[in-house]
């Protein structure tokens, strides 16, 4: 089918322009060494893709240096620096352990050293020195994860039970200074959230803190209890910060993709910040709004959707997206929704996201499969599965947020 293929390169076409190599050297462009050392760490889904982007332009110049990405993301060894994989989304001991490795890295460097943080989404887990003991963290994480709560209010508390997250690793750096390079995952670029700042300052406070507690109803171990109070830095001088990269650049990429198919394109938002479902059911109805449309038409929306867990199955928000949108568009010849992460892992699986097309309903139905019992138990992977409905593209490098897609071709 063609707006399969269609769906295909431009998911190609969007991923490949948002790589970080070129953001990497763009920000790097002017870029001065220390009189002293210079260590690099880099932290997140799109460390290893940023920091071997670095190294390459930077050549020798690079003293030592560690890099901390989620397992399976790493492409291999890059002369001079530490390769560490970790937990995500949830930390681990390897989290735990590189994080002390990359302390040890910064923790003797002078005034005259520096330390290039490339950072990318994801290092919330990645790079995870708690406060709090291990279960008690993963007990948080867990119920952060289940509860639909979105990216800047699970930031929120997770950078308080931490002694690396908002604004601490940059004073565990001082004297040297900071020069941090920042790949957006978060709608807005909140540079405080990305990643739970470790280089930046905090915005937040502790009352929001307590209200995420509360809107949610969240069951805090006592131990982590009195951590949301805790201080943390309000001022930085020593840290200079540059993002590079994100779901703007994602959704014009896949808006030139599509205009280079022929479609004729609208981008609807950058700023998607609405449950997975909602997502899904509206671009359904903007799918029946045109069903009679006589050109090719795309439509796009990027950001970060949440999901609510009710159920214990397998899937990821950009897969609920894409499910939620096949009763809409069920029937309608010559519709399409798909919706990708843009580092290629969608919530705990080996997809990227999901596609649905106008006959996806029918054919879950002529194997007795309901939508609707599948989303409730959250577990749109499996039913994706069974009608060729997965993307996989495997571990991008690079990781700016998540792309929503609806196509529509006339039905003749």
């Amino acid at each position: 089918m063609k707006i399969r293929e269609d769906a295909a390169r431009i998911i190609d076409a969007s991923i490949r322009a948002v790589l970080p190599d070129e953001a990497v050297a763009r920000a790097l462009k002017g870029f001065t060494p220390p009189t002293g050392r210079l260590v690099l760490v880099a932290l997140g889904k799109a460390a290893w893709q940023m920091a071997k982007a670095a190294a390459g332009c930077l050549g020798g110049a690079v003293s030592d240096g560690i890099v901390i990405t989620k397992y399976g993301h790493a492409g291999g060894d890059i002369p001079g620096l530490r390769i560490r994989e970790a937990g995500h989304p949830v930390p681990d001991w390897n989290s735990f352990d590189a994080t002390d490795e990359a302390i040890r890295l910064v923790e003797p460097l002078g005034e005259n050293d520096l330390v290039l943080l490339l950072i990318s989404g994801g290092g919330s887990a990645l790079f995870e020195k708690p406060l709090c003991g291990p279960e008690a963290l993963a007990d948080l994480t867990g119920q952060l994860l289940r509860c639909g709560a979105d990216i800047v209010e699970m930031n929120t508390l997770r950078k308080r039970v931490s002694a690396v997250k908002g604004g601490r690793f940059a004073q565990l750096c001082a004297p040297a200074r900071v020069f941090a390079i920042v790949l957006s995952d978060i709608v807005g670029d909140p540079l405080d959230m990305i990643a739970s700042g470790p280089a930046y300052p905090d915005r937040s406070t502790a009352e929001q803190a307590h209200a995420v507690v509360e809107k949610y109803g969240l069951r805090l171990p006592p131990e982590v209890l009195p951590l949301l109070d805790r201080p943390l830095p309000r001022r930085l001088d020593h840290v200079e910060t540059r993002v590079t990269g994100s779901v703007r650049e994602l959704c014009a990429a896949a808006a030139g993709a599509c205009r280079a198919l022929g479609y004729e394109t609208t981008v609807l938002t950058a700023s998607l910040c609405c449950e997975a479902r909602e997502a899904g059911s509206f671009l359904a109805s903007v799918a029946q709004y045109h069903a009679d449309t006589v050109k090719p038409l795309a439509f796009i929306a990027g950001g970060e959707t949440v999901v609510h867990i009710t159920g214990t199955g397998l899937g990821g928000r950009n897969q609920e997206v894409a499910l939620s949108a096949a009763r809409g568009i069920a029937g309608l010849v010559g519709a399409a929704v798909f919706s990708v992460g843009s580092d290629g892992t969608d919530g705990p699986t080996d997809a990227a996201g999901g596609l649905v097309d106008g006959t996806t309903c029918g054919r879950l139905a002529a194997q007795g499969i309901s939508i609707d019992r599948v989303l409730s138990d959250n577990d749109a992977y499996h039913a994706l599965a069974r009608v060729d409905g997965l993307i996989k593209t495997g571990p991008t490098g690079t990781n700016v947020n998540d792309v929503s897609v609806l196509l529509l071709r006339p039905r003749a």
